[in-house]
C-alpha cells in the first residue's frame, strides 16, 4: 500500500513543479488549440488554450512507476505502460496536425482507428502470451465464459470504445480528468487485491500525475489535456479491465464515459433517420448548459454522476 501511495505522491508533486514550466514553453511555442469541434458555438469562442497537457501525465507515472520497481515490472504492468505510451502517439500525431493546420480535423477517423486497431492487436497477442484467457467474467457465475475467438473482438471493441468515449467526455474544464480519477479508484482496489503490485503503483502514479494536471485544468483551464491525453486515458482503462477480469464492471464504473457515448450514438441515428434531434446537443454535458447551467455546476453534476456509477460498480464487485 506505502509504494503506491509513495508513487501517487511524487507523481503529483513532480506535476505541480513542472506544469508551470510545461505551460509557459507551450505558450512561448504558440502551442494553442481551440475548443473541441463538438463544442457549443459560445466555447468555440474562447481564447485558444495551450494544449499537450497530456503528455506530462503520460511520462510522469510511467517513469515514477519504473524507478520505483526498479525496472522490473510485472510483464502485464509493462505492456500496459507500452500501449498506454503508444496511444498516446496517436493522440499526439492527432493533435499536431490540429495545430499545424489550424484547425480542428487532425488525423482521419479511418487512420486513427487503424492505428488503435493494430494496437488492439498488438496488446491481445502480447496479453495471451503472458498468460491472459479468453474468458470473460460474469458476474454470479464462479468460471466466466469462454469467448473463445471473439474475446479478441472484444478487446478491440473495448479499447477503442473507451479510448474515444474520454475524448468525447474532454469538452468542459476539468470534466474528463475528474471523472477519469474516479474511475481509476476502484481499478486500483482491483489491482491491489489481486496482488498485482506492479499495476498498483503505476494506476495511483497516474492517479498523482492526473491531481496536479487538474490543479491545471480545472476551471478556467490554463491548458487542455489533448487526444494525446484522452486517447491513453481511455485504453488505460480498458487494459486494466481486461488483464483484472473486470470487462462488464467497467461499462458500470465507466458510466459517465458510456453515457457520452450512447447519447451521441443516440443522437446522430435519430438525426440520421429522422430528421430529429432527441436531445439539445452532444455530447450531452453541453445540454446542460443550453438548459441554463453553469459549466461549473455541469462538471460538478459529472462527478457526482461518475462517484455513483463507481460505488454501484464496488457494490457489484462486492457480491459477485
Amino acid at each position: 500500500m506505502l509504494i503506491g501511495l509513495l508513487g501517487l505522491g511524487i507523481s503529483f508533486v513532480l506535476g505541480l513543479l513542472l506544469y508551470p514550466r510545461f505551460i509557459d514553453f507551450l505558450q512561448k511555442n504558440n502551442v494553442s488549440q481551440k475548443p473541441s469541434e463538438y463544442a457549443l458555438d459560445e466555447y468555440k469562442n474562447k481564447k485558444p488554450t495551450v494544449t499537450f497537457g497530456g503528455v506530462l501525465f503520460v511520462v510522469i507515472p510511467v517513469l515514477v512507476s519504473l524507478v520505483m520497481l526498479l525496472f522490473q515490472p510485472e510483464p502485464m504492468t509493462l505492456l500496459i505502460m507500452v500501449i498506454f505510451v503508444l496511444y498516446a502517439m496517436i493522440g499526439l500525431i492527432d493533435d499536431y496536425k490540429i495545430i499545424k493546420e489550424g484547425k480542428n480535423d487532425g488525423l482521419k477517423a479511418s487512420k486513427k482507428f487503424l492505428y488503435q486497431l493494430v494496437l488492439a492487436v498488438v496488446f491481445y497477442f502480447f496479453y495471451q502470451l503472458n498468460g491472459g484467457k479468453n474468458i470473460l467474467a460474469v458476474p454470479f457465475m464462479e468460471n466466466g465464459i469462454d469467448l473463445k475467438w471473439a474475446y479478441p473482438l472484444l478487446v478491440f471493441f473495448i479499447m477503442t470504445g473507451t479510448s474515444n468515449a474520454v475524448n468525447l467526455t474532454d469538452g468542459m474544464d476539468g470534466l474528463a480528468t475528474g471523472t477519469m480519477l474516479i474511475a481509476l479508484i476502484p481499478f486500483a482496489y482491483f489491482a491491489k487485491i489481486a496482488q498485482m503490485t506492479a499495476l498498483f503503483v503505476f494506476v495511483l502514479s497516474v492517479m498523482g500525475a492526473l491531481l496536479s494536471f487538474l490543479v491545471f485544468n480545472k476551471k478556467p483551464a490554463k491548458i487542455f489535456m489533448g487526444d494525446v491525453g484522452s486517447l491513453p486515458l481511455g485504453a488505460l482503462l480498458a487494459m486494466i479491465a481486461i488483464v483484472l477480469n473486470k470487462e462488464l464492471l467497467l461499462a458500470v464504473i465507466g458510466g459517465v464515459f458510456v453515457f457520452e457515448t450512447i447519447t451521441v450514438i443516440m443522437q446522430k441515428i435519430s438525426w440520421k433517420t429522422r430528421g430529429k434531434r432527441i436531445f439539445k446537443y452532444t455530447p450531452i454535458h453541453y445540454s446542460f448548459t443550453l438548459s441554463g447551467w453553469k459549466e461549473k455546476d455541469v462538471v460538478l453534476f459529472f462527478y457526482a454522476l461518475g462517484l455513483t456509477f463507481m460505488l454501484i460498480g464496488f457494490g457489484l464487485s462486492a457480491i459477485s
